[in-house]
């Protein structure tokens, strides 16, 4: 593996189609479009575009690196397909980084070794504790009515830094059911940077034990499934 390898990155994570490609280091080509639906139609296209805004063809791909949420659950699914197939059309290795990941790269000081990322969501809040800028344990969600659940998730809440949007209150929050001091920062990042960054932590990790990209959903599929029984397969 090259040591300045040129990965693809994109997200579709949430109300908008970004890529973004690295190489030599750096960015050097992004896109974002905002689109509430239809990342699926796009998407390849989009990537094509990044690609020839370079000069770049998929064979130069060294690897693909993919948001894998939280967020909206049909374009996450979008997004991991995507990265699998073209893993295995290329012979290259697909990378999935989490939203929580991406917020800790962008914003993540020297010497905090453990965070509780929080990331808003339309009734709460997204939380997962990270340590050295991985997951540690399961995410949740800290929900309006019932704010004091993110507690479980820190066992030594003075060593944890609080990070993401209105921090301060999940922090009071922790503070008040452990009686314990929390730093808190507030961090957001535009959507149209989300990809940049995405490429960035995967190339840190490339040429490591990763697992293939998996969604991180957190909450259930807003869907419900079909109330009628299956069709039956005949032999």
């Amino acid at each position: 593996m090259p040591s300045d390898p040129t990965i693809l990155a994109f997200d579709t994570s949430a109300a908008h189609c970004a890529a973004a490609l690295l190489c030599g280091g750096r960015i050097v080509a992004q896109r974002y479009e905002e689109m509430a639906k239809g990342q699926g139609e796009r998407l390849m296209g989009l990537l094509e575009q990044v690609l020839t805004d370079h000069g770049a063809i998929w064979a130069d791909l060294d690897a693909i690196a993919v948001g894998t949420g939280p967020g909206n659950f049909t374009g996450i699914r979008i997004a991991v397909s995507a990265a699998r197939g073209l893993s295995l059309g290329l012979g290259v290795p697909a990378l999935g980084v989490s939203g929580f990941e991406i917020l800790h790269a962008a914003h993540g000081r020297p010497g905090e070794a453990r965070h509780l990322i929080a990331l808003p969501c339309r009734d709460g809040y997204y939380l997962q504790e990270l340590r050295d800028g991985r997951h540690h344990g399961a995410p949740c969600i800290a929900a309006k009515a019932d704010p004091l659940r993110p507690t479980p998730l820190l066992d030594d809440p003075a060593t944890t830094t609080v990070l993401g949007e209105n921090a301060g209150d999940i922090a009071y929050l922790v503070e008040q059911a452990q009686s314990r001091p929390t730093a808190w920062r507030d961090a957001a990042l535009p959507d149209i940077e989300v990809a940049g960054w995405l490429a960035q932590v995967a190339a840190q990790r490339l040429g490591g034990s990763e697992p293939r990209p998996a969604p991180v959903y957190v909450r259930a599929p807003d869907a419900a499934p079909p109330r009628d029984a299956p069709p039956l397969i005949l032999p």
